[in-house]
């Protein structure tokens, strides 16, 4: 029998069909936020990607499902996402749905206590006594928070870009790189859906052009808000170690571990994704 791992963000979920003694099999579809998909939409990302991806033989082995997802701290997205799952995946129990940030810290602390982040499209952070999360720092989604994260760092991009901060070499890359104007960029940010999505897509261009002074300094700046603004809340964050997991943070670790050291913070453990610390905590 086997366990199926869910690690959703708003970008892409991933899924892992696990169990001890036998190769896990791992499929992608898109991210699923309950926040911009309904319970139908939900199910029709879970039938139409999911459930293809996986052999009949597969399918009929799981006897659990564990689902950690953007947006399932709030009780009415976790009743949606669940009763998608439920509708998908009849007759299997249990069925968990917890948010992304208590599969962060499963797969980063295991069970000890830490500070556990996100740094991928949104970002967040708390503190984990080894069992449950104890602590959180507010998450105010891509419009009003999510400092650090890709959503927030490609805002700063595009700020740069169309306030002609960027100088002409910047402005350069990106234009060969994006083929866009202002029409464009901000018809995708206040009328297409997924905005968050868009804007942390050009957090890439920052990867890509760390030879330049702007570029430091727009990660810099805006990890350093996230420090500031999270991490500084918590007294923990000076007695145990902190622990990110996240696109945005595994590629600017180098970052994270210069903030960590000013701070005087521990750095724990940096990691793109958190499917192989869950399958470990799940499987023991």
């Amino acid at each position: 029998m086997a366990i199926l791992i869910a690690d959703s963000g708003s970008t892409k979920a991933e899924w892992a069909l696990a169990g001890k003694g036998r190769k896990t099999r791992t499929v992608f579809t898109q991210g699923i936020s309950p926040y911009f998909l309904n319970t139908a939409q939900i199910e029709g990302v879970l039938r139409n990607e999911l459930i293809p991806g996986f052999k009949k033989a597969e399918l009929e082995s799981i006897e659990a499902i564990y689902y950690y997802g953007t947006g399932c701290s709030n009780p009415e997205n976790v009743k949606s996402v669940k009763a998608a799952l439920s509708k998908v995946f009849k007759g299997i129990k249990p069925i968990e749905v917890t948010h992304d940030l208590m599969g962060v810290a499963r797969a980063s602390c295991g069970h000890e206590k830490g500070i556990a982040c996100i740094l991928g499209t949104g970002s967040n952070t708390a503190f984990y006594n080894g069992k449950k999360i104890m602590k959180v720092s507010p998450g105010l989604g891509y419009a009003l928070g999510d400092e650090g994260s890709g959503a927030y760092l490609g805002k700063k991009v595009i700020q740069y870009y169309l306030y002609g901060t960027f100088d002409e070499e910047l402005r350069y890359r990106f234009d060969q790189k994006y083929h866009t104007n202002s029409a464009e960029i901000l018809d995708n940010v206040y009328k297409k859906p997924l905005p968050n999505r868009y804007l942390a897509s050009f957090a890439l261009f920052l990867a890509e052009n760390r030879d330049h002074y702007m570029i430091e300094n727009i990660i810099e700046d805006g990890l350093n808000d996230f420090f500031f603004t999270h991490l500084c809340k918590l007294n923990e964050s000076w007695k145990m170690p902190i622990h990110f997991i996240g696109s945005v943070g595994f590629a600017f670790k180098d970052v994270l571990a210069d903030l960590c050291h000013a701070y005087e913070f521990e750095l724990g453990k940096v990691l793109k994704n958190p499917m192989a610390g869950l399958i470990k905590y799940h499987l023991g």
